[in-house]
């Protein structure tokens, strides 16, 4: 997939390789959709930490769930 070119396609795709990647229990709370392109670049930030790990430590995961967190919207 082509990660050069902002779009909520994209943001989708990457939100779902985070949640893998981390195995969340609840990932399922962390819907892709409410994930907005206007966070783009800072979900792409993620996205590089998450998949340029073979193992997540447990504060490296922490503070990506943070992050998450942090840019999702607020429904």
């Amino acid at each position: 997939m082509d990660l050069s070119q902002p779009s909520q396609e994209n943001v989708e795709y990457m939100i779902e390789g985070i949640k893998n990647k981390l195995k969340m229990a609840s990932a399922a709370a962390m819907q892709a959709s409410a994930f907005s392109v206007d966070h783009y670049e800072d979900i792409l930030d993620l996205y590089e930490v998450a998949m340029g790990s073979d193992r997540l430590s447990i504060s490296q995961v922490e503070a990506l769930v943070s992050e998450l967190g942090r840019l999702r919207h607020n429904k």
